[in-house]
């Protein structure tokens, strides 16, 4: 079989790349399966994906459809070697070595299944029950949405409130001296809310100015995320617009 899937040591190359498989005369025709088993030996685990990935450029460099077919021979000589060393004599001389190979092997195999798009290990029988069990998964996610969306709907409506027509800024006035009202007993904030844009798309979701709607993007202009810093388009409400003191009640006694 001649040698195609992986990138081997070039001829009398005194500076291969680190995953090159081959030796310096080069790569023997037939063996870059073995090669690539060999070379996997040397590696730490956390190379696996790297060597994999070097190995899969240069074949794709050739077959650039062939990703599927890359994996499935990878996943092929990884199995006969696993299976080879499986069920070789376990009181051979070499017995403790052999379960190392063994071990970094099924490690590698990890690895391989963690990337496998096309369920290469599995029968058709665990392949039809994964697809069933993510069709369940799928329509308890659908009937949870739906519920989240039956109660947001009834929460909706179709009603607004309408500001005099000309006295938005008015209202965004109050809205935001609002913001600065504290409670008298705690100290505490009256109103609070993470961010200031709940407030510009809350007042275009629910109010009209003279019955028509309300951009979200021009009212948004003066609630500034920081009002320490609130930039060049942040704007000030029009002192003749600023109609309203919002002041705490006398104590009663």
């Amino acid at each position: 079989m001649p040698n195609k899937y992986f990138k081997p040591h070039e001829r009398f190359d005194r500076n291969p790349h680190k995953y090159d498989i081959g030796i310096f005369v080069g790569l023997k025709k037939g063996y870059e399966d073995n090669l690539f088993i060999k070379k996997l030996f040397t590696l730490r685990e956390q190379e696996y994906a790297d060597y994999y990935q070097y190995h899969l450029v240069y074949f794709l460099g050739k077959e650039p459809q062939g990703e599927s077919e890359f994996f499935s021979f990878v996943w092929q000589i990884v199995i006969r070697r696993i299976r080879y060393l499986e069920i070789k004599d376990p009181f051979n001389s070499s017995h403790a070595l052999d379960m190392e190979l063994l071990e970094k092997l099924l490690h590698f195999q990890k690895y391989l299944r963690s990337i496998d798009q096309w369920n290469t290990q599995k029968t058709l029988p665990e392949i039809i029950a994964d697809q069933q069990e993510e069709i369940r998964k799928q329509q308890i996610e659908i009937a949870a949405l739906k519920d989240d969306l039956k109660a947001a709907r009834k929460l909706e409506t179709q009603e607004f409130i309408n500001i005099a027509d000309g006295y938005l800024l008015s209202f965004v006035d109050i809205c935001l001296q609002a913001q600065e009202a504290l409670l008298p007993d705690t100290g505490k904030e009256l109103v609070f809310s993470q961010t200031q844009i709940v407030w510009s798309k809350m007042i275009a979701k629910y109010f009209k100015e003279g019955n028509n709607e309300i951009s979200s993007e021009t009212v948004r202009r003066y609630f500034p995320g920081n009002k320490k810093d609130p930039g060049i388009k942040y704007a000030k409400v029009p002192p003749e617009l600023k109609l309203f003191k919002l002041t705490p009640a006398k104590k009663r006694s």
